[in-house]
């Protein structure tokens, strides 16, 4: 049986990005104890050595995720995600017509595992959390979901300015337009429309891109990630094909 490998989108002798599929773990978890595939693990034994992670991305949301080769670059790279000095691009379908543009900036509780230690009281006050999006495409379908014969969705474009725990996925339900495909966050008849409809069984969001600094060089690295393919089908499916190259 042929193992497991994850496409590779960017490799040097520091690190590492690769397109992470919807619904694989990036590590270990508590909370999906069951799970027996990682994506450190998956990189590890595809390119025969240790990988160290410098970011999240949750288990249902695709895209660009990268890792670090050695501890001194997961330490910098660590820290320019920490710092903000990491731009992330992620594309989403999203619930009703989203506003053509906007900031979010509504702070969020801190989020942790069962099995992480969430320190003093002051630990699990409200963060600080920025997202900027646009709305690039919109549709209405003639299928009654809520209580109208018609149903509203959009595309969108998102950009975290911070990097709390679930920030998108929080801040899209803020805004009243929860991510299609959110078990957690999301409409439940909506998610179930789209897979019947659609075949989408899984959170239609994907980080799309990443731009930075190379850690050790200072070249500007402009990490891009193709959609998966079953979120390309539910795009195409919309008539969206073009609209993720408006931005």
């Amino acid at each position: 049986m042929s193992r497991e490998t994850l496409p590779e989108l960017y490799r040097d002798d520091a690190l590492i990005a690769v397109h992470k599929p919807s619904g694989l773990l990036v590590h270990r978890s508590m909370i999906d104890r069951h799970e027996t595939r990682f994506a450190m693990q998956i990189v590890r034994d595809q390119i025969g050595r240790r990988v160290y992670p410098v970011h999240r991305l949750d288990k249902g949301t695709s895209g660009t995720l990268m890792f670090a080769l050695d501890q001194d670059t997961a330490r910098l790279l660590t820290a320019a995600f920490e710092t903000r000095a990491v731009e992330k691009d992620y594309l989403a379908v999203v619930r009703g017509w989203l506003p053509e543009t906007g900031t979010v900036d509504h702070p969020l509780t801190r989020l942790v595992d069962a099995y992480e230690f969430a320190g003093d009281a002051s630990a699990t006050d409200a963060q600080d959390a920025v997202t900027d999006y646009r709305r690039l495409a919109t549709i209405e379908l003639p299928v009654a979901v809520d209580r109208y014969p018609t149903s509203r969705y959009s595309l969108a474009a998102l950009s975290p300015l911070t990097g709390r725990r679930h920030q998108l996925r929080r801040h899209l339900k803020h805004l009243s337009h929860p991510i299609i495909g959110d078990a957690t966050y999301g409409k439940g008849r909506h998610n179930r429309m789209f897979a019947e409809h659609f075949g989408a069984n899984r959170m239609l969001l994907a980080c799309t891109g990443l731009h930075l600094a190379h850690p050790h060089t200072g070249a500007v690295l402009d990490l891009a990630c193709p959609l998966a393919a079953d979120m390309q089908s539910v795009i195409d499916a919309l008539g969206w094909a073009d609209a993720p190259h408006r931005r």
